[in-house]
């Protein structure tokens, strides 16, 4: 075996010095070889064609074809060799992608999807301005955190001097929610104040101060309706789980049940429409626009004019925009009517940063 392998090898040698002899008379001594421009090979003088072996995986022989082309007088370009060059090249490229591939699914999953909102709103009603609030929200793939604060502008704040904060801080992860959620609201009047503590999705403690009056028609909230609940800033994160389009209807399709530390109710969404919304400063693109549908559970009294107004409305909408790098719309604008106009609020900031590894969204101040 070895004597046809010396042999077919010096049949090689002698087919590439007879035609160097030969290509010396009819072409320029300089020529290039380019692997990757397959279209000037024929331009290319070949030395000579032939099979090599070479040695395969389980010891089995393979043969590779060698093509030799000449460069110069002194000069082969052996294809064979560079193949195995390229193949040894591919081969580590593959094997650094596969170690970026494993890094990517070893890095903490805030690190792979993260943002961070800060907005600023305008509340009018009848196109007149009652308010203004600032929200900031920071969110990864498992932990979340929320910040309000708002007051009553111009007229309305003569009336009440209206001011609040709220914030919320949670995780999760695999469908199980833990929240802490707070309320702040003073007026003329009063101070109301509300802490609620959720736990894999179930009202684990709450507190109201003052607490509700124990009016005989109030609906009590029982036990297990304080199930399966989100708080109402937790409830204003839409998130969509999967890897598709986070733009999309499929972002209302979700009946939300709210425990707010005084009332438990449930807001249906359903999709209405695709639409396009520009801040004075920051977001510019499309929204998903749901329409909202109020229902109160508990804590409620069926006599009052507002709660009986609010769940006989059909109007009311709301718009979510996208926080960038997360799966997570929160609203940009949210309306319904009123018996004296309609009741706006209404972004004119939404600026999105990348957010850090760990939601940690503080109180943010009214301007």
């Amino acid at each position: 075996m070895s004597g046809r392998i010396e042999r077919g090898l010096n049949g090689v040698k002698r087919a590439a010095a007879t035609g160097r002899r030969r290509d010396d008379q009819t072409r320029p001594r300089e020529h290039r070889f380019d692997l990757f421009r397959a279209d000037e090979m024929a331009e290319r003088r070949l030395i000579s064609v032939g099979f090599a072996p070479t040695s395969g995986g389980n010891g089995v022989a393979l043969f590779a074809l060698r093509v030799i082309y000449r460069r110069s007088d002194t000069q082969l370009f052996d294809v064979a060799r560079l193949t195995r060059r390229s193949l040894a090249l591919r081969r580590t490229k593959k094997r650094v992608l596969l170690v970026l591939c494993a890094l990517a699914v070893l890095l903490p999953a805030s690190a792979r999807a993260q943002g961070k909102l800060e907005a600023h709103y305008r509340v009018t009603l009848a196109g007149i301005q009652i308010g203004k609030g600032n929200w900031v929200v920071e969110v990864n793939d498992t932990r979340y955190s929320a910040a309000t604060s708002g007051a009553t502008t111009g007229l309305m704040h003569v009336l009440t001097h209206g001011e609040g904060t709220t914030s919320v801080r949670g995780t999760f992860k695999e469908g199980h929610l833990n929240a802490v959620y707070s309320s702040n609201i003073t007026s003329r009047k009063k101070v109301d104040a509300v802490r609620v503590t959720i736990n894999d999705g179930n009202v684990k403690d709450f507190s109201a101060d003052p607490p509700p009056d124990k009016l005989a028609e109030r609906v009590p909230i029982t036990e297990a309706q304080r199930q399966g609940v989100l708080d109402p800033l937790t409830a204003s994160l839409f998130r969509l789980p999967g890897d598709g389009a986070a733009l999309s209807p499929a972002v209302c399709q979700r009946k939300l049940a709210i425990f707010d530390g005084r009332l438990r109710y449930d807001l249906e969404l359903s999709f209405k429409r695709m639409d396009v919304v520009k801040a004075e400063k920051g977001y510019a693109g499309p929204v998903v626009v749901c329409a909202v549908y109020f229902s109160p559970i508990g804590g409620y009294v069926p006599s009052a004019a507002t709660i009986r107004y609010i769940a006989s409305l059909r109007d009311m909408e709301i718009w979510l925009a996208p926080i960038a790098g997360t799966r997570v719309l929160v609203p940009f604008r949210a309306q319904g009517p009123t018996p004296i106009g309609d009741a706006v609020l209404e972004a004119t900031q939404f600026v999105i940063a990348p957010g850090p590894s760990r939601a940690s969204a503080g109180t943010p101040k009214v301007h």
